[in-house]
């Protein structure tokens, strides 16, 4: 089937022959007279499959120079066609999208005539940066649009993962915090030992903090400081006696832990979310985070604190990812504020 390249597209003049292509697969843009207008993109993919053959003043263009046209069309088009093809491999429906992302697909069995977008898709090479700005953007314009967010990560040999994309609003049951009034902690090194068994057993009883170690509560920097701004928790100085006031005890946790701060704002604003929040250091991430108490529920979340502007590397959120799905729990990535947290979630999945 001929089609004649112009510019970044390829046209074919026959009418019955447009007919014919877009009606088996809606690829293109039917034009006037019956013509159909085709991104080179997809005409690539018809030529690569033997469905078209294309022609530049009267001469056969061959796959490779017409993949050579392409490539010099726009930025990232090879990564943009593996995961086009990919995806029409899949049996999906795909328009290129000329906004914020770079296509839309439909759900299986639908057309564009017939049905809604089922998802918006984004195609990034591996070698590309994760932002957390870019990604929290784009998943409130699908939730804006109601549509899916796939996020499409091509490695180096071509291989394709696909993401689900998200803005999360995590929450839990615990409807208050301890009602104990300035419990006594005792600052050892990088934690604070809770000494009388009453307040221990008050702390993890009403709020769940700490962990008993013999007949003492250990509490993290991060739990003893929280614990503190509420006015639950006095803490002294195991080599003084004297009492440790709360600018004093976080600075001296900020020289421990230089994130301090950072994770902080996320912990007070999980806890405020009716969250039970854990050490998530033997999972590789800040907080492992339940919606009850922890001895009837398993950890849901994974949640690692970020700066407002955090950029990273694919591969990093791509083990972050894998980590979760392995343990059969859902990522976080909470966006720290100066006045809120925003939380992003991102899961493996197979269109």
């Amino acid at each position: 089937m001929p089609g004649e390249l112009r510019g970044d597209f390829v046209i074919i003049e026959d009418q019955s022959e447009a007919s014919q292509i877009y009606n088996r697969g809606y690829y293109g843009y039917p034009q006037r007279g019956g013509s159909l207008e085709l991104d080179i993109m997809e005409a690539i993919y018809l030529t690569e499959s033997d469905r078209l053959k294309v022609f530049s003043d009267g001469k056969e263009i061959g796959l490779q120079e017409l993949v050579h046209a392409g490539v010099g069309s726009r930025q990232d088009f090879h990564t943009r066609f593996l995961v086009y093809r990919d995806l029409r491999q899949r049996g999906y429906i795909v328009k290129l999208d000329g906004g914020d992302f770079d296509f839309r697909i439909f759900p299986r069995g639908g057309t564009p005539t017939t049905s809604q977008t089922k998802a918006w898709v984004l195609a990034v090479s591996e070698r590309s940066s994760f932002s957390i700005v870019d990604m929290l953007a784009q998943a409130e314009i699908s939730e804006r649009t109601r549509k899916e967010l796939l996020l499409a990560v091509v490695d180096e040999e071509g291989d394709i993962t696909y993401y689900e994309a998200e803005r999360a609003d995590p929450h839990g049951e615990l409807e208050k915090e301890p009602m104990i009034e300035d419990a006594k902690g005792i600052l050892v090194e990088d934690s604070v030992l809770v000494i009388d068994e009453a307040e221990a057993d008050a702390l993890i009883k009403e709020g769940f903090y700490g962990k008993k170690v013999g007949r003492f509560l250990q509490l993290s920097l991060i739990e003893a400081a929280h614990l503190q701004s509420l006015g639950r928790l006095t803490v002294r100085s195991s080599r003084s006696g004297r009492n440790i006031r709360e600018i004093a005890f976080n600075k001296r946790a900020r020289a421990v832990q230089p994130d301090f701060d950072m994770r902080l704002k996320a912990f007070t604003d999980l806890r405020s979310r009716g969250l039970v929040v854990k050490t998530g250091f033997k999972y590789g991430t800040h907080f492992r985070v339940y919606e009850g108490d922890p001895g009837n529920h398993h950890s849901k979340y994974l949640v690692h604190a970020v700066p407002e502007d955090y950029v990273t590397i694919w591969a990093e959120v791509s083990r972050a990812i894998r980590l979760a799905h392995g343990v059969k729990k859902e990522v976080l990535f909470g966006r720290v504020g100066e006045d809120r947290v925003q939380y992003a979630k991102l899961k493996r999945v197979r269109p």
